[in-house]
């Protein structure tokens, strides 16, 4: 390639950012800047037809993918779950244990927001529920406006993090890793954020008791038989269902994609045992995942376009020349790739950065002889992290969509602050300690 176009790739990519920024839909945004780029290309005498050719092979290769085969899957079993009225009654159930606590109820809100996160893995789903129904519990019984969104939305974005995560799916599929060792090794960093949210919850309820204060007596006592009866039937069914997608994952009775679709027929089951599976509930729960999935496929092919063009007019290799010799190697490398993705997942989506810039950074951190696993985790937590950053987090739209009049935007934004400081703390230490990330896939191996 003549020297004097090495800048076609670079623009070509700032050409993608820049339709997306203005609001196109992501996969003709990718196709139609592939397709411009590649007419560009040709007239130059830069850019070789014959790439593609590749292009139907590609297709092919990305209907046969056994590993995306999962994304369905994990999402029909959310929006079951989302159907069945499981959520609700969790959340019921734990406020009840726990509110005899100060701030019992937003602690109810994280543990939920956990065990929601390991049944479903859908952001939207998992703060859209929550803020239905516990933000007007929480606010009827005198919570801090700020501590009852923030808790909601940083609650809800677990399902980024908490294995089975359609984030880490996409991820495990692009960084060319498996799912169930991504899914394993982001269990521990899962966890250790729920705790953190968890002892913010506590420390906030004892510095400011007015803020988070506890149920009132006539509402939590409910008596030791019928208390017994919610855990039994509000609590154990997706405790069940967590053992049967995680378990089998971790001890190698099944793949992800198996996993998800023993989930999916045990969300069928809970929906039928909660009198809820109907034919209006099941076209539901598939138009939602065909709607969902349709979209992931379709920005898979503009993206596999674009990167097709990219790699002809040799952006790749341009891209690769400046990741892969920062100062600094592997942290240099760390510091640049986590910083861009962060302030990238402010303004667009997960699918568009995983299907975008991961591609970009996977043989960069492969080269560098970065742990991809580990790698994979960080940028999990990362995008799960800039999901809650004013002012274009995705949760903060999803829960703003759900909120009741009286609470303001400003509310929302910094009652989520304190959790993205934890949330950054997390982070840096994954960073920190990799054993946190490649512990439990070394004793599943």
């Amino acid at each position: 390639m003549m020297l004097e176009y090495e800048w076609l790739g670079p623009l070509m990519f700032a050409g993608a950012l820049v339709f997306l920024s203005l609001g196109y839909p992501v996969a003709f945004s990718l196709g139609g800047v592939a397709i411009a780029f590649a007419i560009i290309g040709v007239s130059l005498g830069v850019f070789d037809p014959i790439f593609l050719t590749a292009m139907p092979q590609r297709i092919f290769g990305i209907m046969a993918n056994y590993t995306l085969l999962a994304i369905p899957y994990f999402i029909f079993l959310g929006s079951m779950l989302e159907k069945s009225g499981i959520a609700e009654r969790l959340l019921e159930t734990m406020g009840i244990l726990f509110g005899r606590l100060r701030g019992g109820l937003a602690l109810a809100v994280v543990l939920v927001g956990a065990l929601l996160a390991a049944t479903t893995g859908v952001v939207a789903a998992t703060v859209v529920a929550m803020g239905l129904i516990s933000l007007p519990i929480m606010l009827r019984y005198g919570y801090d406006k700020r501590l009852a969104t923030g808790v909601i939305a940083a609650s809800g974005t677990l399902g980024q993090i908490i294995p089975p995560s359609v984030v880490l799916v996409v991820l495990a599929d692009q960084l060319g890793i498996s799912v169930g060792d991504l899914f394993i090794g982001s269990l521990i960093p899962g966890l250790l954020m729920t705790a953190a949210f968890a002892v913010h919850v506590l420390i906030v309820a004892w510095l400011k008791p007015t803020a988070a204060p506890a149920l009132p007596a006539e509402v939590r006592n409910i008596g030791g038989k019928a208390l017994g009866r919610r855990i039994l039937l509000a609590m154990f069914p997706p405790l069940l269902l967590i053992l049967l997608v995680l378990g089998s994952i971790f001890f190698g009775f099944a793949t992800p994609t198996e996993a998800g679709a023993v989930g999916c027929v045990g969300a069928m089951v809970l929906a039928a045992a909660n009198r809820k599976l109907t034919w209006l509930s099941l076209r539901q729960a598939c138009d939602t995942t065909l709607r969902i999935t349709s979209m992931v496929i379709f920005i898979l092919l503009g993206s596999t376009a674009f990167s097709l063009v990219f790699r002809g007019l040799n952006g790749d290799q341009f891209m690769y020349d400046i990741l892969a010799n920062l100062p600094g190697g592997q942290v240099g490398f760390l510091t640049v790739s986590m910083i861009t993705v962060f302030i990238l997942g402010f303004f667009i989506d997960f699918f568009e950065i995983a299907f975008i810039i991961v591609p970009l950074f996977a043989p960069v951190a492969e080269s560098l002889d970065v742990n991809l696993v580990w790698y994979g985790v960080i940028l999990g937590a990362n995008l799960q992290t800039s999901f809650l950053t004013p002012p274009f987090g995705f949760a903060l739209f999803y829960l703003r969509g759900v909120a009741p009049p009286e609470v303001k935007t400003t509310e929302i934004y910094w009652g989520v602050i304190p959790f993205i400081l934890l949330q950054a703390l997390i982070v840096i230490l994954i960073i920190a300690f990799p054993g946190l990330v490649s512990f439990l896939p070394s004793l599943s191996r």
